[in-house]
């Protein structure tokens, strides 16, 4: 009686596990697949974006009082590394400078026959999606695209096997930042499958080759978070709007061949001086704490604060949608609609005083 009773028991725990193993494989989302092997360099080409159905499912966010500020104490926060963060910038600072740790300025011109500016744009513009459709941090993303600048810069390639270099160069950064990283599977799947596992695999190896397996650079948000964070001195509280406004400009930056040529610490600098721009534009953006910090006048970003205004005002790459459609979410307190005035002053451009 004892062993008939146990194995009902079992039998119903079999039948609970079942059906919440099957609820749990219908919740899955669906993967959206894309094809970029017939990119075509012209400048209203577009590719079938992948539909964003993650946040349209989620909860109703609190209201925007509630998550705009938070205390923050940066000295009292071991994580900080307060007492020595400033000799750990100056040695980021020293690597980001190592001539085999930067692409060539211009790639595209002295080692590229078959890709153009407008169809590397076209590529990072689709990984920003591939990064949104699989949860990839941020800093995934921000260390794919140099690899394939930096790979580039080495190797020809025809533009068949450009999305190929996309997701292999994706899946190398998310092997060096995620817990978890998709599989080889998911990044042939995202594709179409228009290339095979066998295809990722190898494209990784030539990468790494490439690169003599240096993967871990300092990035754009590397140097973004010190300086929002000497952005905001003297402030009682953080202001989420100007770090979402930071992070929308440093990644619009990546899709444009032009920030190429620049240093990750000076397209962070110029980021938190346009973002600062656009929030108080009657106030000079920049400030001593700042120069100080960064070791950059205003003039020394005046080119790169250029080009990302242009960015952000939709006068270059304004085909290229899936970062100011990720930043326009409430969850990023839309951030990419809002307004920059037209034109920067050119004594903003001046040393300041302050």
């Amino acid at each position: 009686m004892a062993d008939q009773e146990n194995f009902v028991r079992v039998t119903r725990l079999a039948k609970k596990r079942a059906a919440e193993a099957m609820v749990q494989h219908l919740q899955q989302p669906n993967k959206k697949r894309v094809v970029l092997s017939e990119i075509q360099d012209l400048f209203n080409v577009g590719i079938n974006h992948i539909e964003d159905k993650v946040f349209a499912s989620e909860p109703l966010r609190p209201k925007c009082k509630q998550i705009t500020k938070r205390k923050v104490k940066s000295s009292d926060d071991p994580q900080m590394c307060s007492a020595y963060a400033s000799d750990i910038y100056d040695y980021l600072h020293q690597m980001e400078i190592e001539k085999k740790r930067r692409p060539l300025p211009d790639y595209l011109e002295k080692v590229q026959k078959d890709v153009s500016a407008n169809m590397r744009g076209i590529l990072v513009d689709w990984l920003v999606e591939v990064a949104e459709e699989y949860k990839l941090l941020s800093d995934t993303l921000y260390h794919a695209v140099p690899y394939i600048d930096r790979f580039l810069s080495v190797s020809v390639i025809p533009r068949q096997r450009l999305q190929l270099l996309g997701v292999s160069s994706m899946l190398i950064a998310a092997k060096y930042e995620e817990i978890k990283p998709p599989n080889v599977e998911d990044f042939a799947y995202i594709t179409d499958n228009t290339f095979t596992k066998k295809d990722v695999v190898n494209m990784e190896a030539s990468v790494l080759q490439s690169l003599k397996f240096e993967m871990g650079n300092p990035t754009t948000k590397t140097f973004l978070g010190r300086f929002t964070r000497i952005a905001q001195e003297g402030y009682e509280n953080v202001d989420l709007q100007l770090e979402f406004l930071g992070y929308y400009l440093a990644e619009l930056s990546l899709l444009d061949y032009n920030c190429v040529k620049f240093l990750p610490s000076l397209v962070a600098a110029a980021v938190i001086f346009l973002s600062r721009f656009t929030l108080q534009p009657k106030s000079h953006p920049w400030s001593l704490a700042l120069q100080r910090c960064s070791g950059y006048r205003p003039v020394d970003l005046k080119e790169c604060v250029l080009i990302i205004h242009d960015l952000q005002l939709s006068r270059r790459r304004s085909n290229l949608s899936a970062v100011r459609d990720k930043y326009k979410l409430h969850k990023f307190k839309c951030v990419a609609t809002l307004s920059s005035p037209l034109e920067i002053p050119n004594s903003f451009f001046e040393d300041t005083r302050q």
